[in-house]
């Protein structure tokens, strides 16, 4: 070994070091002791207030859970809603609830009524039963329901030797539906199993393993057939912490148990109805809005606070009522509106019908007129050496120049975008913009030709052969749409010019402007629209929040209250009594402005078991969360590098597509559930597309886009002579702005009408094949069709 030198590591290079660091050498020790850090600090002090930190966070969750476990299972929580749903029309709901019921119901006593209080598993329930068949029911039933409890047989299995569970067409369409809206929590209970161990087992399984992909990770598998399989589910159901969708706990709501009418000797064609129930989700004001679902948005006439008809009381034992004791239970406290704080009832908006009017400028409007038209004759022009004042005055302005070029350019009269053109025009032959009052003008009483062409009568006159005729013209529409998306045929008996007056043409779709507070229809003038959405939801949602808080005009949650719901037709109100024994009858609050009118847009897709198509403004009802109501959508795409979007004929399967309506507001998220009703009355109700609401404006751009083909006569290189896009040449000169182009990829330009059977020649960029096609794209914007009737409930 060398000798014993100690060992000397290589520096570190001082280039890779800090400024800071390279500097230290200057600071004194005095500065260096204050501006250093205690390494003490810098391991413990960081470590410790990390784990602290956590801690917090840990019990800050920890607190949230317990004080929800709690509030769930009170005393003064509203009753669990248990939804039996059969997967199969085989299934025996009516047994398997008296079974439940039974168990639930005390000793020496029978349930009267769908709610219960046991005081043996301390627990308040309420059990339904989905129809099976009937969709719009079970879609209101899952709305509430706290527990879907779906329900199997396995007597198939054994009788018609099946190697798999039998899950039918309508409970895999509401299995999907049910996904869309939010499922809660969920169970599947399995019925009629052998009394074998080893075949009760297999079967157990099979079912397992069959029907597993159907349901959320969590969802548990029981038996029940006998009374300790029913007492096991009842016992883990109490224990178990129920999820519910984000979207229910957003808005208060109340599931009827008595529904009454009180007629209104003042207002003979309207009534009081009355609605009690449990208030569930969140405090509701006196002062709100509510919305009967299928029927429309009401105001409260006053709010009585009841005693609870089902207490649960583990001394003294449940107090059981059947429905008269419950019609007469007496109020505790009643809330009465205030006029200065309740939301008042506006759905449309009144409008003015002199507000576009022109009147005479005041003196202020022409002194100002006066002013600025000085400052023009004051500003200097910039005038060539040795110009004269005569010669300067021919000379105009930047501003004069686009003005007279504007007016010049007005003689082909078709609109086009203002940009330039990507290749230069041989003859000179400049781009011109449309005077659009002056088109619209010559075709302001003509028919559209999506509308009245292909508009589907309504079916009530109609013979079967009628109606299987118009299904067929729409399935055909829908096919031609497919393969040739957006092409149209120039009509031979009217002229282009006429028949597409509304149409403009594009240079490019992405990048040209187009003002979206330009020529509006008439319903703009009948809705709202909010300046800053974002925050007007956070604000609004702010507000629900302090509600929560116990204010004196409003009610708490779990609350059993009596809703008097003012101004109600008594032709509904006898008919919703009616539909009350047989189906749900829900009331929500509403948020502030949501009972105003709007446009609103949501994202949605074909449902995969639909296959009839639908057309773009055609009567469908829509379910957005609690609300329902009817309307007529237009498609479109969802274009997110532009401003503007392309309309869609048909909803085509596969892919989200944009559907704007003329709706109630209503702030998201919410999710959405489009039922389309059959032709006659045995064809039922079917679920046609889902989705979720996207957005509230009525700026969003919704562009029709049509395609004029025309074909090659002649070629020449870069020139063509085209025919039958047009059939005169008034036609030609009035569309000659256009830019044309090719499915080869082409691009071009109108250069002159050739004789007198609408021919014209084109120029393009590139060598034109001759079994090309030849193009034209026009535009126009188009707007949803306002509903002739808004709610539901009386079609049935």
């Amino acid at each position: 070994m060398a000798g014993s030198r100690p060992q000397i590591n290589k520096a570190h290079k001082s280039r890779f070091s800090s400024k800071a660091s390279r500097q230290v050498h200057k600071t004194s020790l005095r500065d260096k002791s204050r501006i250093s850090k205690s390494e003490h600090n810098v391991t413990k002090g960081a470590r410790a207030a990390r784990i602290q930190r956590n801690k917090m966070v840990w019990d800050q969750k920890w607190a949230a859970l317990l004080k929800e476990k709690r509030a769930s299972s009170a005393s003064t929580s509203p009753p669990r809603v248990i939804v039996l749903f059969g997967l199969s029309a085989s299934v025996n709901l009516d047994a398997l609830s008296k079974d439940l019921l039974a168990l639930l119901s005390p000793e020496g006593t029978k349930a009267t009524s769908a709610t219960i209080a046991s005081p043996d598993y301390k627990l308040r329930a309420t059990v339904l039963k989905a129809p099976h068949g009937d969709l719009l029911t079970c879609l209101e039933m899952a709305k509430v329901a706290d527990l879907i409890a779906f329900v199997t047989s396995s007597i198939s299995l054994y009788e018609e030797d099946m190697s798999v569970f039998h899950v039918d067409f309508f409970g895999s369409q509401c299995l999907s539906v049910f996904r869309v809206i939010g499922l809660p929590s969920t169970a599947l209970l399995i019925r009629d199993l052998p009394l074998e161990p080893k075949r009760k087992q297999e079967l157990k399984k099979l079912c397992l393993s069959s029907l597993a992909c159907e349901f959320p990770g969590d969802c548990k598998f029981y038996p029940a057939d006998t009374k300790d399989e029913l007492h096991k589910f009842l016992w883990l159901f109490k224990e178990h912490r129920l999820t519910v969708p984000h979207w229910r706990n957003q808005r208060p709501f109340l599931m009827a148990q008595e529904v009454d009418l009180v007629n209104n000797d003042c207002n003979p064609g309207k009534c009081t109805l009355v609605l009690s129930g449990y208030l569930r989700a969140r405090s509701l004001s006196v002062n709100q809005l509510v919305h009967l679902s299928g029927i429309g948005d009401f105001q409260l006439w006053k709010i009585d606070l009841l005693k609870d008809p089902f207490r649960l009381n583990a001394k003294k034992g449940p107090e059981l009522m059947d429905s008269d004791e419950l019609h007469d239970l007496q109020a505790i406290r009643s809330l009465v509106p205030d006029r200065l704080k309740q939301e008042p009832l506006l759905v449309e908006n009144i409008p003015d019908p002199l507000a576009g009017e022109q009147t005479w400028p005041t003196e202020a409007e022409m002194a100002e007129a006066d002013r600025i038209h000085k400052q023009k004759e004051q500003k200097k022009k910039i005038l060539p050496r040795g110009t004269s004042d005569y010669q300067a005055a021919w000379i105009v302005d930047d501003t004069d120049e686009e003005v007279s070029g504007s007016e010049d350019d007005e003689v082909d009269g078709m609109v086009l975008d203002e940009e330039e053109n990507g290749f230069s025009d041989p003859e000179g032959s400049n781009y011109s913009d449309l005077d659009e009052d002056h088109a619209v003008s010559n075709l302001r009483n003509s028919d559209d030709e999506t509308e009245a062409a292909t508009a589907m009568t309504e079916g009530e006159n109609l013979t079967r052969e009628q109606i299987e005729d118009e299904i067929r013209k729409i399935k055909d529409a829908h096919a031609e749409d497919e393969e040739f998306a957006d092409e149209v045929d120039t009509p031979l008996d009217v002229p282009a010019r006429k028949r597409f007056a509304k149409f403009r043409g594009l240079k490019s779709f992405r990048t040209s402007s187009w003002d979206p507070k330009e020529s509006l229809p008439p319903e703009y003038a009948r809705i709202f629209a909010f300046d800053n959405f974002a925050r007007t939801r956070k604000l609004i949602l702010s507000k629900a929040l302090d509600m929560d808080q116990g204010k004196e005009d409003c009610v708490s949650v779990g609350s059993y209250i009596r809703l008097f719901i003012k101004e109600v037709q008594v032709d509904v109100a006898s008919k919703l009594s009616v539909l009350a024994r047989t189906s749900l009858v829900l009331a929500c609050g509403l948020f502030q402005h949501e009972s105003k009118i709007s446009v609103m847009h949501f994202s949605i897709r074909k449902h995969d078991s639909y296959s009839a198509p639908i057309k773009a403004k055609e009567s469908l009802i829509f379910h957005v969360g609690f609300r329902q109501f009817i309307t007529r959508p237009i498609f479109s795409s969802d274009n997110m590098n532009s401003d503007k979007h392309k309309m869609e004929r048909f909803l085509h399967a596969g892919h989200f597509s944009i559907a704007s309506v003329y709706a109630p507001i209503s702030f998201p998220p919410l999710p959405l559930i489009v039922l389309k009703c059959g032709q006659g009355e045995a064809s039922p109700t079917a679920g046609a597309a889902v989705g979720s609401l996207k957005s509230i404006d009525p700026d969003r751009i919704i562009l029709k886009k049509i395609i004029l083909t025309g074909y090659p006569q002649r070629v020449s290189k870069l020139k063509a002579t085209v025919r039958y896009m047009f059939h005169n040449p008034e036609d030609v000169r009035w569309f000659k702005p256009v830019e044309v182009w090719t499915k080869c990829g082409r691009r071009g330009r109108v250069k002159e009408p050739v004789g007198t059977h609408g021919a014209m020649k084109c120029t393009f960029d590139g060598v034109v094949q001759q079994h090309d096609t030849v193009c034209m794209s026009l535009y126009k914007r188009v707007y949803p069709k306002w509903p002739e009737q808004r709610f539901p409930v009386l079609d049935r």
